[in-house]
């Protein structure tokens, strides 16, 4: 039983080098310049990437690139000004390093025409301003977030986190420890409670929302 795994083991071991040896010599560093085709002035930041993969890079000041790909991968070659290019890296290429020239032509784009039209009358022109919302600023956020009726509603809705739930049980547990062994005071007869209670039904807390 060992001479067989023994030699099953070196038959693996031979076929995952072969492997290894057949990814490596794949293994392609690309490098070169993008340029102008009519004045071959470098291109900076063109977009070079391998198709069907999210492995790409972007050209230098002087339109120099470097990037790593395989034996056949199709490289992209694109920048906003200028016509989309793409070539194929050969299979039968000796060594792992490849260097190419890539001319770019110039494109023309095209932006959708926008029409600028008057207002038909100055009465228009002064209800339209007038009725315009004028989106609130960071100031004026600041200053809504910071009013004392929204903090209210807020202290109400907003759940306490880990820290003020913590400290409430805390609280709760030093309440019965002070109390323990007698009966803890009641509250209707806090003038202090009843002053809150008084207070909040005057701003409304208790109405329905």
């Amino acid at each position: 039983m060992l001479p067989l795994l023994f030699v099953f083991s070196f038959f693996l071991s031979k076929q995952s080098h072969a492997q290894f040896e057949t990814v490596k010599d794949s293994v392609v560093q690309l490098y070169g310049i993008v340029m102008t085709a009519d004045s071959l002035v470098g291109i900076p930041a063109v977009s070079v990437s391998i198709k069907g993969t999210t492995r790409g890079t972007v050209t230098n000041n002087q339109g120099v690139f470097s990037i790593v790909a395989l034996k056949g991968d199709v490289v992209e070659f694109t920048h906003v000004s200028y016509k989309p290019k793409s070539i194929t890296v050969p299979r039968n290429i000796p060594g792992n390093q490849y260097n190419i020239v890539q001319l770019m032509v110039e494109d023309t784009f095209y932006l959708p025409a926008t029409i600028i039209k008057p207002r038909p009358s100055p009465e228009q022109f002064a209800r339209d301003f007038a009725n315009t919302k004028v989106p609130d600023d960071d100031i004026e956020i600041a200053r809504q977030n910071n009013d004392a009726a929204k903090r209210r509603i807020l202290l109400q809705s907003t759940p306490s986190d880990g820290g003020g739930a913590t400290a409430m049980q805390f609280r709760n547990i030093a309440n019965r420890a002070v109390y323990q062994g007698q009966i803890p005071p009641m509250n209707i007869f806090n003038p202090a409670a009843w002053s809150e209670f008084i207070k909040a039904w005057k701003r409304g807390d208790f109405k329905s929302k």
